[in-house]
This record gives structure tokens, sequence and C-alpha cells, in this order.
């Protein structure tokens, strides 16, 4: 196991970069601690496999460092470094038996053959293929192929980091919920450094204790699930995460008070000196809908079970409400934002509201 420091890391795929969008990476600094838990986040394009790419020693950065446990390996290959990899399609050698496959990077470091039978044995329990254990790859079908690329990734101990990058796309729901749910017991069980990559928030925020964001080539942020949702440092974090995602509504300022056409919202308290483009930021959660407060224009209200989304516009600014499932929406709705939940946002970053 080891600690990945990430010293300005930046890369690019075009000859001779110049400008910011030129680069895939622009600037990543971070470490990711020994034994954590991680997620990288964020849509297609932002930069997530690139970066996973770089500390597994498949890609080497255009600049910067890349640290295990304070040594620099960024010149060192895979090999060198010795981490394992779990791409997003099967990589498995179709010939060999399920077993066999499981098997072959512990015979590889020379481990006793009782040594690599406990260990194969515990995986093929882990990803549920014990049944097919004897069985060659090449019959199998695709969501079983992943699990034998899994569980090559999980029977060695002795590894520096294990990266996933976006690991069960090709697994069916209820099998993507159990392996990470085993993923996270592993985890727990062993303390391999874990790295993970997804663009699906629910496997980010339930495999991960740290989750990281990263939206065009840079980290927006990074916390703990419930710091993502209650506290997002930028807008794209505040609507990526959360389902509906957080309102963002371009707003005026006067003092503790934001103006969004004739309508007011207080403000739990008043920022410093701002300038640039101002945005309010509130969840669905926060937002309550009744007869009391701004007039809103309610264009739908889809049911989702535990509770119903209330789709208005505030001022001509679309706005989601989340309320209750026996709940009814007013002739004439209104809507109030619980002061607790309004975050402030200057050129999409959050700033802080004195009291």
């Amino acid at each position: 196991m080891a600690a990945i420091g990430l010293e300005n890391i930046r890369h690019a795929y075009g000859p001779d970069p110049k400008r910011p969008a030129d680069y895939a990476l622009k600037s990543v600094h971070h470490t990711f601690e020994d034994g954590g838990a991680y997620a990288l986040l964020g849509p297609s394009g932002c930069g997530k496999t690139t970066l996973l790419n770089i500390m597994s020693g498949l890609v080497t950065p255009s600049s910067g460092r890349l640290l295990f446990d304070g040594r620099d390996v960024t010149g060192l290959s895979t090999e060198a470094r010795n981490i394992a990899q779990v791409f997003q399609f099967p990589v498995v050698y179709d010939t060999m038996t399920v077993y066999d496959n499981l098997a072959f990077p512990l015979r590889n470091r020379r481990l006793p053959e009782a040594e690599v039978d406990r260990r194969v044995r515990e995986t093929l329990a882990l990803i549920d293929l014990e049944d097919r254990a004897h069985r060659k790859a090449h019959g199998l079908t695709a969501d079983q192929k992943q699990k034998i690329s899994l569980g090559r990734g999980l029977v060695r101990n002795d590894v520096a980091a294990i990266l996933f990058d976006e690991p069960l796309t090709v697994i069916d729901p209820h099998m993507k919920w159990l392996l990470r749910s085993q993923l996270k017991l592993l985890h727990k069980r062993f303390g391999h450094t874990m790295v993970y990559v997804t663009h699906d928030q629910t496997e980010a925020l339930t495999f991960a204790d740290t989750v990281v964001v990263m939206y065009e080539g840079e980290i927006v942020q990074i916390g703990t699930p419930d710091e993502l949702f209650a506290r997002p440092k930028h807008t794209f974090v505040g609507y990526f995460i959360g389902s509906p995602g957080m309102n963002v509504l371009p707003v005026a300022l006067d003092g503790a008070r934001a103006r969004i056409g004739a309508a007011e919202i207080a403000l739990p308290g008043a920022p410093g000196p701002v300038e640039g483009r101002i945005e309010l930021g509130i969840r669905p959660e926060f937002v309550r809908v009744g007869r009391e407060g701004l007039p809103v224009a309610v264009s739908k209200v889809e049911d989702v079970g535990r509770h119903k989304v209330v789709r208005a516009t505030l001022e001509g600014r679309p706005i989601a409400a989340l309320i209750g499932e026996d709940e009814d929406v007013p002739a004439e709705p209104r809507v109030r934002f619980e002061p607790a939940g309004i975050n402030l946002y200057v050129d999409a970053w959050r700033v802080e509201l004195g009291s």
C-alpha cells in the first residue's frame, strides 16, 4: 500500500501545448493517502481516466511529478510501481480457466501453491464465480469476464494501490450493488489504497470515503459525500451531485439580500466585496412549496416514489423543489428558501456569507 502524491501534474495529448484549453489535465496537486478509498467523479472528458492512467504508468505526464510514499515514480513502468488496474472492459486470458486467470499474477510472483489456492478461492467467493472456477473464460458472458478482471485486481495483497477505471460498466445493476458493497468490505479488511473512476454519482458516493470531483481537467472539490452535498464549492458540483441537482439562479446583491427580477431573497449573511457573475445556489431539498413566499409558475410535478419533484419557474428561471409523497401543490404556489441551504457563488466558486 502507498500514499500517491500528485505534484502539479499537467498533461496534453497534442504537441506544443500553450493555452489551458490545450491540456486534458490543467494542474492537479493532491495526495491520495495510504489506505484511503477514493472516487474520481466527473463527466466524460473531464480528465479522470487520464489522471488514473498517469498514476498507473500507462501515461507519462507532460509536466509534474508522481510520488509513491514520497518516492518519485514518474518515469517508472507500471510493473515497477506494483499497482493493480481494472479497466472499463474485460481484460482476461480466454484460453485459461477462471481459476488460472486469478492464479496467474500470484504464480508470476512465485507464491507457494497452497497460498495461491487459498487466495484464489477467497476471491472466487467474493466475485461469485466459484461454480465456474474450472471453465475456460472464453465461454463466459461479458459481465462474468469483468468479474474475473476485478478478481485479478483483488487477489494480490502486496500491491501499492488498486486502480479501477469504470469497472462496473458491463455489470448488471443488481450485481453492481453487490460488488460495490464487497469492494468496501475488502477495503476495510485489507486497507488497500483504492482509486475508483466513475461518472456515476451513486457508485462514487456508495464506494468512496472521499470523493474527488473533476471538471474540465481540474479538481473542483474533494470531500466526503455529505460535504459535497451540503456545501458544493463549485456550481458544477452542485448540479452534478444530487437528483435533481442544485438550483443555480443568477442574482444581484444588495447587502444581505439577493434579487432575481422583482423577487428578493434574504441571505443568511452578507458576503464581502465581490465582483463577477453572482449566482445563488440552493438544493431542491431546501426549497419549501406552500402559500407563503415568492410566487412561482408550476409546469410539472413528478412523482418519484418517496417524494415528488415540483418543476417551476421563478422570475422566468427554472427551479426544482421536493415535497412529500402525500403533499399537494397549492393553486397559487409560492416558495421559500431555507437559509441553511443557501449558497452564494461568484464566477462559479462558492463565497462565504458573514453573520
